[in-house]
């Protein structure tokens, strides 16, 4: 991964000094800035080809009313001057790293024109086509450079209320030359991240049977009921879920106070205390329980615990539902740890009559940690009957670990407050490659990229497996991708839905 290939193309002798000069202030002069020519057949935009990735940079004119002078487009697309739609697959990294410095980006197409745009009739015939802005040189650009990748980063002088032949313009030029010299260094970035890389995609990855089952009965109550149908919390730990179901219809709420009384409420797949059960009854909801039936073993294994008369101690997060609700079952009996110094501190009524169960998404290898620092001071502690930690989480760590140690980079999709995916984050780390957790493409950084030849995928028990294929899609759009999956595991395990979403 070299800058030593690739370029930056400016049509105009201004637009290159600005982007000269930006990079020179940010120590990037190995960059080389080529000054194309202006017009729809730009004299130097073949001399482009053979140069590896390009990225255009120039300004623009807006075709809708959204752009404002001074906003960036970084197009997904360019519809060109042949009438071929050229793509640019790397550009939701490149958008994503210019929105995070504090532009207003906008990803919709450009289009290449023929000659200058004056009038708003002309603008809204342009808009017509689709585009939000136009230029006179990207699309042949992009065509001199294929297949190798190419982007395109544009800066609005004129809109539809502010056209070329206004007094105002010159100002409006000299920002966006402003702003093309500080995006500068961005653009390097995205040409440090170009060219031919590994992904290597854990297997199995994304949703499991859990997720699966919760997210479904959702669905399916929502396309069966003409009334609202509420879930408390997250159904899972997912934002793109959430967003995705409530576009639907479902509403979310936090507690059951929120929910107007006789309403049908769905309770997520973390599970809830009985307490939250006995509201429900006392509110005469209709309780539809998508809790994982891996995570109600859990409860069922606590309540026993408590009524033989042991201490439950519960290796976890405090802080996760999962853990709140277990805990629910037998609150004066149930302590939770997370660490050897919890076990080390902890007090137990009777060191005979201890019990322990474990949070079903932690990291395998911290969980035994644990367990072990747990059985050297309770030697008689009883165990769960079986594994507590469930099989998606043991087996996406498993992938994981196998793709990290052949990995310069590993990316985990899955949110932020999703323990099965920050634990795989965990388990890439101590497996020897960075990684990191990101919500979905926009998250990823282009300089985690400069030196990555071999990339790890994977995703989190709750992410959508739409998420990796956008992420494999965007890395392609930067070179060539080689793409292997790497199976630790099959997975054939299916739940069955609550029997009030059951077909017949």
């Amino acid at each position: 991964m070299s800058t030593a290939h690739g370029m930056i193309a400016a049509p105009l002798r201004t637009e290159a000094i600005a982007v000269r000069r930006g990079l020179a202030r940010a120590g990037r002069g190995d960059i080389p800035v080529r000054r194309i020519g202006s017009g729809p057949f730009p004299y130097g935009a073949a001399a482009c080809a053979g140069a590896g990735p390009v990225l255009t940079a120039g300004v623009c004119g807006a075709l809708v009313p959204e752009l404002r002078p001074g906003d960036i487009v970084v197009p997904a697309e360019v519809l060109c001057l042949d009438g071929v739609v050229r793509a640019c697959a790397g550009s939701a990294l490149l958008a994503a790293s210019l929105r995070r410095s504090g532009y207003r980006v906008h990803e919709g197409p450009l289009l290449q024109a023929g000659t200058l745009v004056h009038g708003r009739q002309a603008r809204e015939s342009l808009a017509s086509r689709g585009a939000v802005a136009v230029d006179m040189e990207s699309g042949e650009v992009l065509a001199a450079v294929s297949p190798a990748p190419g982007a395109v980063v544009r800066v609005v002088v004129d809109t539809p209320d502010l056209p070329l032949l206004r007094p105002g313009t010159p100002a409006r030029g000299l920002l966006a030359l402003r702003t093309l010299a500080d995006v500068a260094p961005i653009m390097a970035s995205y040409l440090d991240a170009c060219g031919p890389r590994r992904v290597l995609l854990a297997a199995p990855r994304s949703f499991c049977a859990g997720v699966e089952r919760a997210i479904t009965t959702v669905e399916r109550l929502l396309d069966s009921s003409n009334e609202p149908v509420y879930v408390r919390r997250q159904i899972v730990h997912n934002a793109h879920v959430v967003a995705g179901l409530e576009a639907r219809g479902a509403v979310f709420v936090q507690e059951l106070d929120e929910v107007a009384d006789g309403s049908t409420v769905v309770l997520s797949a973390h599970g809830v205390t009985p307490a939250v059960r006995a509201e429900a009854g006392d509110r005469d909801l209709q309780v539809v329980d998508a809790t994982c039936p891996l995570v109600a073993k859990v409860h069922t294994e606590a309540r026993r615990a408590a009524e033989r008369g042991d201490t439950v101690v519960l290796i976890g997060h405090a802080d996760h539902e999962e853990v709140q609700g277990t805990v629910g079952e037998a609150p004066e009996h149930t302590v939770v740890v997370a660490t050897v110094g919890d076990v080390a501190a902890l007090q137990v009524p009777d060191p005979q009559r201890v019990s322990y169960l474990m949070q079903t998404t932690l990291s395998v290898d911290d969980a035994r940690e644990v367990e072990s620092a747990l059985l050297a001071r309770f030697p008689t502690a009883r165990g769960p009957a079986t594994e507590d930690i469930c099989y998606a989480t043991s087996n996406r760590q498993q992938a994981v670990r196998t793709v990290a140690a052949q990995a310069d980079l590993v990316l985990v999709v899955g949110s932020s407050n999703s323990s099965n995916s920050r634990r795989l984050v965990e388990v890439a780390e101590r497996a020897g490659a960075p990684a990191y957790l990101i919500e979905d493409v926009t998250a990823v950084r282009l300089e985690w990229l400069a030196d990555a030849a071999i990339v790890g995928v994977t995703a989190g028990a709750s992410a959508p497996p739409g998420l990796v294929a956008d992420l494999v899609g965007a890395l392609s759009g930067l070179g060539p991708v080689d793409t292997d999956e790497i199976t630790a595991a099959r997975e054939d395990v299916v739940f069955e839905l609550p029997r009030e979403v059951r077909k017949p």
